[in-house]
């Protein structure tokens, strides 16, 4: 979109063209030194920089250390530590307000239990929803846009509660919620209760703990599904395209000893580039208040290597074209293959400035932009060929789920029979992660909210938006074309009774 397209768009509001302004004055920048290869693979759309802009400023996710906030007070906003509940809400509504993000909002609100938790003593129930519903209403409309991500968890708590209980009243797209289980600490009936939300209000969605809580410290989900270190976050997250390289050649062989390799060695040498912007000429760790306050720190942040499309790669090779992914045992084979490619290059190319990952990228299963027609999200099934047998479904999920540590879900549509047995919901989460599923998300096939890729939008909004009219969500703009193109309403609906 031109600057003039922006100026004038009658479907953008104030802030929305503000945003599209800086990200166009960010893209006139030539800071990169990008050769001509790379630029070759960008070009046949092979290499995606997810529309970061050419002048990096700032890290693409920032994870602050909310609690360590929450106990020191911060400085710099002139905000002494929170004594009691108004005060904590109060605290973190300003200074969410000045974290940043590629998004230009925050993309971490924190681990809303233990924050909350704390301050809930001797407030009554009735008490706490009135202050949590108004503190929920304000990030919804304020924080406009659904790549926004809080956890809950693994602990049971009164704090997730009543956050259930509220969601399933509000029907907000922000914050997307996510609840880390381990069915060693997290009891039935909590969980029961997370999984009948979210076949209301497509929230929260379930995280395999005990697959994630070794990865770092201390973890935190993001944005889509993003595993990030608490106290750092991600300079960038680049992706290569599967399809669009495979296109290039109808040699497995070539594909994968050729292109492929070339392809993510050019792709590594970029996000380097990015990082080495970012680290040693933007003076972002320099300027920035949650630096000296201790609540980043530049050694915890990492590159994310994002992949998108293994499917429709997988499936181009196939020379008996009735043989596809997740049906065929060669067609999985050779994703696997694929994968194993990418997974050893990023085990052993160096990544800049990215102590906490080993110095490596790690991988992470992009979910997808608007622009990626017939391309699906990460390693999933694509929309329409999910097979028949969910137990089948999920399997298969958590074979190429494993290759991914920084990120990656299957999302599931389910009849409202699933509201009545929420339990038969929960032993398809325990199923899951006994084989290996890291992440899995569920709403109801008549929910306004769905789950685009990693975030949420209503219907009821894409069809305001349909009709020309500016819409308060900006993700609501790149739902609305996504949900057509992916045929995102031709998932396959699962019964809440099998």
């Amino acid at each position: 979109m031109s600057v003039i397209d922006i100026v004038t768009s009658k479907s953008l509001t104030y802030e929305q063209k503000v945003v599209s302004l800086a990200h166009a004055a960010e893209d006139t920048l030539d800071v990169l030194n990008i050769p001509e290869k790379t630029k070759h693979y960008m070009e046949i759309g092979a290499i995606c920089n997810l529309n970061e802009g050419n002048g990096p400023y700032r890290p693409r996710y920032i994870m602050p250390d909310y609690e360590k906030a929450v106990k020191q007070g911060c400085v710099f906003l002139q905000l002494d530590p929170p004594k009691n509940l108004d005060e904590l809400l109060n605290f973190l509504m300003i200074l969410y307000r000045h974290v940043p993000s590629i998004t230009s909002y925050p993309v971490f609100l924190g681990e809303l239990d233990k924050l909350i938790e704390p301050f809930l003593e001797g407030v009554s129930d009735e008490e706490a929803e009135k202050k949590l519903r108004l503190f929920l209403i304000y990030l919804d409309r304020t924080i406009t846009d659904s790549f926004c991500h809080a956890n809950l968890g693994p602990e049971e708590s009164r704090t997730g509660r009543i956050l259930f209980k509220l969601e399933k009243e509000l029907q907000n797209a922000v914050p997307n919620l996510t609840l880390k289980y381990d069915k060693d600490i997290t009891p039935d009936d909590f969980a029961e209760q997370a999984l009948y939300t979210s076949l209301f209000c497509a929230n929260p969605a379930i995280c395999n703990d005990k697959a994630h809580k070794n990865t770092y410290d201390r973890y935190g989900i993001s944005s889509c599904y993003n595993i990030l270190p608490i106290g750092g976050g991600s300079y960038t997250l680049s992706r290569i395209v599967l399809p669009k390289l495979a296109w290039q050649t109808k040699s497995r062989e070539e594909f994968l000893h050729v292109l492929l390799p070339e392809c993510l060695k050019c792709m590594a040498d970029y996000m380097n580039e990015r990082i080495k912007f970012i680290v040693e000429r933007s003076n972002f760790f320099e300027s920035s208040f949650l630096v000296r306050e201790g609540l980043i720190s530049r050694d915890h942040f990492l590159a994310m290597f994002g992949v998108v499309g293994l499917a429709e790669a997988a499936n181009w090779f196939m020379e008996d074209k009735t043989k596809k992914y997740g049906h065929d045992a060669e067609a999985d084979q050779l994703a696997d293959e694929i994968m194993t490619v990418i997974s050893d290059f990023t085990k052993e190319y160096p990544a800049l400035y990215s102590e906490i990952a080993g110095g490596h990228f790690l991988l992470h299963a992009q979910v997808g932009i608007d622009s990626d027609i017939g391309i699906t999200s990460g390693v999933r099934i694509p929309v329409g060929d999910e097979p028949d047998s969910m137990y089948d479904h999920l399997k298969h999920s958590g074979r190429f789920q494993r290759f991914f540590p920084t990120g990656v879900a299957d999302i599931f549509a389910f009849d409202v029979t699933g509201r009545d047995n929420p339990g038969a919901v929960l032993d398809i989460v325990k199923g899951a992660f006994d084989v290996e599923d890291k992440y899995i998300s569920f709403y109801a096939s008549d929910s306004d909210l769905v789950r685009i890729t990693g975030y949420l939008v209503k219907r009821s909004e894409i069809e305001k938006y349909d009709r020309g009219e500016a819409v308060l969500q900006n993700t609501t703009q790149l739902g609305a074309s996504t949900y057509k193109s992916a045929h995102l309403a031709d998932r396959k609906v699962r019964s809440g009774l099998s």
